[in-house]
């Protein structure tokens, strides 16, 4: 639907000589001290060993000695800790799901409990991810920062801003024991229907992607913390979601070059440590119908060799459908090896997945010098980060880390100078000093109630109305003066009972402003109202700088990072770069 506005920017870039840079140093190599340090390990280690270096397991449990059914089910062995032991794995992914994250304290104490499994058992210590890219993909438990997602640091432009909240996240994640952040997301977001990144990307532009990638980069690895670019080699034009099929990306090698590829050589530029696989298939790079994860075209022969990153290769979730369409569980972990990945993020079943691994490995399909060729990188990732010095965090003191007052000022400002003015009638912004406002909308009554608090204490008489119906809301607005109503789509389509809302309210002669919370496409279904805003998010900050805004506190200097086709999909409503101030 998007097509369109992305075949005339790709043009507009060609037009400029934009094209995609080799790098000059595309990783630093190991120290000779570190080298020396990873032939000595790899030389005391087992075949066994090796495999379990190469895969990031999901354990279930919030303690590491704790049974759990799933674990049996999954891993063969009933606790995380009997994972690390038997399976001598070289990571762990931590998620709400499988219920490792529950406070800062008890995540902390996980993290030193599973460390203690890996060095008792191998001397390797474990290196704990999580997909923390913040917005609408976060992790941690609070007290960890809300900050504001992608799309938002997209509106601001700011580097600085990038750098800071990657600062925050990596700083927030070694606290708590953990080292290495499944972000940032560099897919270049050109298809509005894409279900699956949308506010996760900083936009269509990427020149803009590459800088603030770069700057969050610099900030996540400055803090510590390992960063992963994902999802090569573009994820941001399909209207497929990977996690339940397997999308085709049928761009040209130029549209390759100019559109999706460089965030990824300014990532590597930048010195990260890994890159995360997409489960796509890209013809011109690989005619074959493999999903990219397990292309060794696209990940040995552009990856590696034509872009010359010598870093981690991580596969995205191999439990995905997008990359088991083609190939049994056994034998997934093994195609990705031989294409060129390093770590194999979450095998649906570790014991199928490893079995597999060993049994290329025995009939010498996967080479013990492959097979050591990722060992290595993934060693230096751990030495890099320091994770064989001392890889145990203070339990006790790791929560008074997470959440300081610095982190939340600088989620308020990012908030602030994200939000996007779309449409305004004149006079309708700000809101006269004193007026009533009815708060309702595609948000939880808590949600609801921060617009109101922050709304009271800049002078407005604000009441929040949650799950009203649009006969319900429109009676309500009766007796205000002007109305927010809030709206929230996961894709370019905004849910008919949220535009049957907006339009009851705007037909009550009420002055309503709108306000999306997630995809700022919502202002093209939603009819005509007295002002449009985009959040991109539903972050306390971002709804904080919302109510700020109507108050006239907070000016709106965003710029809409993506454009925003006309509701039919046939042209363009508003351009990228959009934003009244």
């Amino acid at each position: 639907m998007s097509s369109p506005s992305r075949r005339a920017f790709t043009a507009a870039l060609a037009g400029t000589g934009a094209a995609v840079a080799l790098p000059v140093a595309a990783h630093a190599a190991p120290s000779k001290g570190h080298a020396d340090r990873i032939e000595e390990i790899l030389a005391g280690m087992s075949v066994e060993q090796k495999i379990g270096q190469l895969f990031v397991a999901v354990g279930y449990g919030s303690r590491a000695d704790q049974p759990h059914a799933s674990n049996t089910s999954t891993t063969g062995v009933d606790t995380i800790a009997e994972i690390v032991r038997t399976h001598h794995v070289g990571g762990l992914i931590y998620f709400v799901w499988s219920e490792n994250l529950q406070s800062i304290e008890q995540v902390a104490t996980l993290s030193n409990d599973a460390q203690d499994a890996a060095l008792e058992s191998g001397g390797i210590p474990l290196i704990i991810s999580a997909d923390e890219e913040r917005g609408v993909v976060y992790r941690l438990p609070a007290p960890a920062t809300p900050l504001p997602g992608q799309m938002a640091l997209g509106a601001t432009g700011s580097r600085a801003h990038a750098r800071k909240a990657g600062e925050i996240v990596g700083a927030e994640m070694r606290a708590a024991g953990l080292h290495q952040a499944f972000s940032p997301v560099v897919d270049v977001n050109v298809e509005a229907q894409n279900p699956v990144i949308g506010v996760r990307s900083l936009g269509a532009d990427p020149r803009a992607v590459s800088r603030l990638a770069a700057a969050q980069i610099k900030g996540l690895q400055g803090a510590g913390c390992s960063a992963a670019a994902k999802h090569f080699p573009g994820h941001g034009d399909t209207a497929t979601d990977s996690h339940l099929g397997l999308p085709v990306i049928d761009h040209t090698r130029e549209e390759l070059d100019t559109l999706d590829l460089p965030p990824f050589v300014a990532a590597i530029d930048e010195g990260i440590d890994s890159i995360m696989t997409a489960h796509i298939v890209v013809p011109v790079l690989d005619d074959s119908g493999v999903p990219a994860t397990l292309s060794r075209p696209i990940l040995t022969g552009l990856l590696r060799e034509e872009l010359g990153f010598e870093g981690v290769i991580v596969t995205d979730s191999l439990a995905m459908e997008g990359v088991r369409t083609l190939f049994g569980d056994d034998r997934v972990p093994v195609e990705a090896i031989l294409a060129g990945a390093d770590q194999m993020l979450m095998p649906p079943d570790l014991v199928v997945a490893i079995g597999g691994v060993r049994d290329a490995v025995a009939s010498g399909e996967i080479t013990e010098e492959r097979l050591d060729q990722s060992v290595r990188r993934i060693l230096a990732q751990k030495l890099r980060r320091g994770l064989f010095d001392d890889v145990h965090v203070d339990a006790s003191r790791a929560e008074g880390a997470i959440g300081t007052s610095r982190a939340l000022s600088t989620a308020e400002r990012i908030a602030e100078d994200s939000i996007t003015l779309i449409t305004a009638q004149d006079g309708a912004l700000p809101l006269a000093d004193g007026a009533t406002v009815l708060v309702t909308g595609s948000a939880t009554a808590a949600k609801l109630e921060v617009v109101v608090d922050a709304l009271t204490s800049l002078g407005h008489a604000a009441t929040a109305l949650a799950g009203a119906t649009p006969e319900q809301a429109a009676e309500a607005a009766a007796a205000v003066d002007a109305v927010l109503v809030l709206t929230s789509s996961s894709g370019f389509t905004t849910p008919a009972a949220q535009v049957s809302l907006v339009r009851a309210l705007a037909a009550t002669g009420t002055s309503v402003v709108h306000a999306s919370l997630r995809n700022p496409y919502d202002v093209v279904h939603v009819g005509e109202v007295a002002a449009s805003l985009a959040a991109y998010g539903n972050a306390d900050a971002s709804l904080r700088a919302l109510a700020g805004v109507l108050a006239g506190e907070v000016k709106t200097r965003g710029k809409l990072p993506v454009a925003i086709p006309t509701a039919d999909g046939t042209g363009e409503a508003f351009p990228l770069g959009h934003g009244l101030g």
